[in-house]
Order: structure tokens, then C-alpha cells, then sequence
């Protein structure tokens, strides 16, 4: 299987796996109720990230339903902003999901864009998907924004599909293949 060589450095960024000296950073953003508000988790405890870095987390991937986390670092301040997830959900078709998470600090400065295009570049050049999908909950305008400026189409709208955090919610997958990423690219 393909290996991840870590760091990868963009314009601005680095991105690594997660590791123990990260705690603190992840824990003031996961731990954060409106960062929280549309990802599949509930606001989490310190302890809880510390045991999912050292036990669950991975940096890479070897086979489908294989998901990895990638700290997404600042290269001037060194500080840790957020993580971009890539989830390999399908062997057979080629495809993957990708997520983020960013603390407030530093939402609304290109810094997702940036670490999502990284993270799409190792889904399409590395693991050679064929087609990445984004699930986004119709509310989370600032997620559906960056999606579509990394070229991702509205495929579906989805009416009341999950019962998620005490409501019915509706959501958005976006999609871009590999030959539409690489045009885009090029």
C-alpha cells in the first residue's frame, strides 16, 4: 500500500500526524461545542483525545474503511489550527471521503482550503482514488463554501436522512473525481 512520507508542506502550512503534544491543541477546538456542532462527535474530553491519539488514530492507510487524521500545523507560528480526515471507503470503486476541523481562531483564512487541496492531492496522486465525497450538513454554510471552492460539485441533497444531535437534519454531498481535481490543477 502506499505510505504517506509526513510532513507534507504547503504555502503555508505543514501537515503531520497528530501526536501527544498535540492534546492541548486538538482539545481546544474538538472540545469547542460550535466546531462540534456539525461533526459526528460530541464536544470531547481532554482524556478522551489523549486516548485517541495514542490508540486510534492513524497516520496511515493500508486497506478501505481505513481512516487517517492529519494535523493541519501553522509553518510561521509552528501552532496546531485544526485536522483534515481522508476515509478510504471503498477498495472496489476507488473512492474516498474527506472531512476538517479547524479551530475558530483560524477559520475564514484559506487555511482549510489549503489543507483540504493537500489532503485531495494524496487521495487522487497517492492512493489513486477515483472520486472523494464530502457529507455536509445543509446548515454548515462555511463547509459547504470550501467545498465548492475546491471544486467539489452538489451531487444530492439529502431530506431528513440522519436523526443527528437531537434533530432531523438534512445534508449535502459534494463530489470531485481525480480527472476533474487534476484539470482543475493543471
Amino acid at each position: 500500500m502506499p505510505e504517506i512520507s509526513y510532513p507534507i508542506h504547503t504555502e503555508r502550512l505543514i501537515l503531520r500526524p497528530l501526536s501527544s503534544a498535540d492534546v492541548d491543541a486538538v482539545h481546544a477546538y474538538q472540545s469547542n461545542e460550535e466546531v462540534c456542532r456539525y461533526v459526528p462527535f460530541e464536544p470531547r474530553s481532554r482524556e478522551v483525545i489523549a486516548d485517541r491519539i495514542a490508540n486510534l488514530l492513524k497516520s496511515q492507510m493500508n486497506t478501505e474503511e481505513e481512516a487517517i487524521s492529519i494535523g493541519v500545523e501553522n509553518r510561521e507560528t509552528g501552532q496546531l489550527m485544526g485536522d483534515v480526515v481522508l476515509f478510504w471507503r471503498s477498495l472496489e470503486h476507488k473512492s474516498g471521503e474527506i472531512g476538517w476541523a479547524f479551530h475558530p481562531d483560524y477559520q475564514g483564512r484559506g487555511y482549510a482550503a489549503e489543507a483540504a487541496s493537500a489532503a485531495l492531492d494524496l487521495a487522487f496522486d497517492l492512493f489513486e482514488f477515483h472520486r472523494v465525497v464530502a457529507r455536509i450538513d445543509v446548515l454548515n454554510t462555511a463547509s459547504v463554501a470550501l467545498a465548492e471552492r475546491l471544486g467539489m460539485r452538489q451531487e444530492a441533497h439529502l431530506i431528513e436522512n440522519e436523526w443527528f444531535k437531537g434533530r432531523w437534519s438534512d445534508e449535502y454531498d459534494y463530489a470531485i473525481l481525480a480527472s476533474e481535481w487534476r484539470a482543475a490543477r493543471n
